[in-house]
């Protein structure tokens, strides 16, 4: 089992774009991923068919009252098994604070429940910032995406993520291992080109050689309810997300 969770303190990079199109290409190779929500506005929930109806159908449960994750799976029509998301997720930070424990909640559960299947994947969707359920990602990964759309703020969240892993290694006991996405990216623009050399630049080897390209089915697949596959199969943005699955795990980053 590997747990990727994807996360930059930036909105709008393609956080969930890239949660819900790796697991569907993940599906198609029939590797069955499960799938996460902890982002409080639901959006990988919406897309994939499951909106919880309250905050007791999310991991919100889990803190209040642990409720196993198991209970809180939910089948999605794109063939992964999904835990929902709902707007009271945003409870979290005010009710429980930032102690080990809780920061620590969602990957103890997960390795003392086993909820994942050994061989099957699971991706977790955060939200833009740094909160009690982002620290909650990051310490039950093994490896973490961070996507950078092709600007300049979106790589300042970049750099303040690697910071803050950095200063969890000593509380981690471990360096969590990271690939950074290029998302929209457009070739003819070229801020686009000046953006991706600055990233090379900060971080090297740990830079995806895939980027995603800016492509319409991708922006408009979400109001379907469809991934890229579904709704365009045969489109870049399909190739993209492909290619890039195919990268990671060559270089065994998803096993």
């Amino acid at each position: 089992m590997t747990i990727v969770t994807i996360f930059n303190q930036k909105g709008g990079v393609g956080k969930t774009t890239t949660a819900l199109n790796l697991a569907a290409a993940l599906s198609r190779r029939e590797r069955s991923p499960f799938a996460i929500d902890l982002d409080p506005q639901a959006q990988l929930s919406t897309i994939t068919g499951v909106p919880a109806d309250s905050g007791d159908d999310t991991v919100l449960s889990l803190f209040q009252r642990n409720r196993p994750l198991r209970e809180l799976l939910r089948h999605a029509h794109s063939g992964m098994e999904v835990i929902p998301s709902h707007m009271e997720l945003s409870k979290v930070d005010s009710l429980y604070g930032k102690g080990y424990n809780v920061v620590n909640r969602l990957n103890a559960s997960l390795r003392g429940e086993k909820l994942v299947p050994e061989g099957q994947p699971l991706l977790i969707d955060c939200s833009p910032l740094i909160s009690v359920l982002t620290l909650n990602a990051i310490f039950a990964c093994h490896c973490i995406i961070v996507p950078i759309s092709a600007d300049y703020l979106s790589f300042k969240g970049a750099v303040q993520i690697a910071k803050t892993l950095n200063a969890l290694e000593p509380v981690l006991k471990r360096r969590v291992s990271r690939r950074f996405l290029l998302t929209r990216f457009d070739g003819r623009r070229r801020m686009a080109w000046d953006v991706l050399r600055t990233v090379e630049e900060q971080f090297g080897g740990e830079v995806c050689h895939t980027r995603i390209a800016e492509n319409v089915s991708l922006a408009e697949s979400p109001a379907y309810g469809k991934d890229v596959f579904d709704h365009a199969p045969n489109s870049r943005g399909a190739r993209d997300y492909d290619e890039l699955l195919e990268e990671l795990m060559a270089s065994d980053f998803i096993e």
